[in-house]
């Protein structure tokens, strides 16, 4: 029999029915903490990952989907879908603002039961920057170990990266701008490119959805940069200039992750204007 809430009020017994743990897999989620230590803080380090890793999975279907629309022209769902990985960072950026509750003295109570997993081993992340166009083939060794995760990974660099179909819209409305050969490769400055870009922004009524197009990328990446610089601010307050505990410069790693440009074609032209 179909339960109608407007007829029989709050469903109280839930015997062989739905309830809002089963729906959302709340015995498996809430039960995978395994701290290795007795520290009081290494719960709330395992979260603050865990739940990272919830919001890049989303942002990652996101971008995927917005991927396809633009692929086929489809822009409006697209200009909602990327809308909201800009909120994910978002999200992401005020995360750092509890991990760096956590002081150095607390995370060193911890910090060897780590071993060697460290951030810049994550699959998601890595797959976020292989999608949009930062594609790093080094970067695929840390995966090398899990055949389901390298994979996946080696597959997406034979695929458009979602600025590779951006600029398909472009060709699309008649700009002469080429396609990328080297798909494995992070995206360079193209001067063709910029110039078709430039030609947009001084025109945006003319051009208005490639304009709001573009402006949704640097929405995105704009958030992306203040995720990394809070990631390098956290690290450096609770560990200072020590080394990752994957074996990287800690800090200085992250700071030259910060001059990775995503989209500098976008970036670029302002300078144009």
């Amino acid at each position: 029999m179909t339960y109608d809430p407007s007829k029989e009020g709050a469903q109280m017994s839930f015997q062989g029915r739905m309830s809002y743990g089963d729906y959302l897999g709340l015995d498996q989620i809430l039960n995978a903490q395994h701290p290795q230590s007795q520290a009081h803080d290494e719960l709330l380090f395992i979260i603050q990952h865990q739940t990272s890793e919830l919001w890049l999975k989303l942002a990652l279907h996101e971008m995927t989907a917005a991927r396809d629309h633009i692929a086929s022209g489809d822009l409006q769902p697209a200009f909602k879908m990327l809308t909201r990985v800009a909120r994910i960072m978002e999200q992401l950026n005020s995360a750092w603002d509890v991990l760096r509750t956590m002081t150095p003295s607390e995370y060193t109570e911890f910090r060897e039961s780590l071993g060697e997993s460290s951030g810049f081993q994550s699959y998601q992340y890595r797959m976020i920057e292989f999608v949009a166009g930062n594609r790093n083939m080094a970067m695929l060794r840390p995966h090398e170990h899990r055949s389901e995760l390298a994979a996946p990974l080696q597959a997406e660099v034979t695929r458009p990266s979602l600025y590779d179909t951006v600029t398909g819209r472009l060709r699309a409305a008649g700009f002469d701008v080429p396609a990328r050969e080297k798909l494995d490769e992070p995206h360079h400055p193209d001067p063709m490119a910029r110039a078709a870009w430039a030609e947009v922004y001084r025109d945006p009524r003319r051009y208005w959805e490639l304009y709001e197009l573009a402006e949704k990328l640097v929405d995105f990446e704009d958030y992306f940069r203040r995720w990394r610089f809070n990631h390098v601010t956290t690290v450096e307050r609770i560990i200072g200039f020590k080394r990752g505990s994957g074996g990287t410069s800690g800090v200085n790693y992250l700071r030259k992750m910060l001059d990775v440009v995503l989209f500098p074609d976008l970036w670029e032209l302002r300078t144009e204007l």
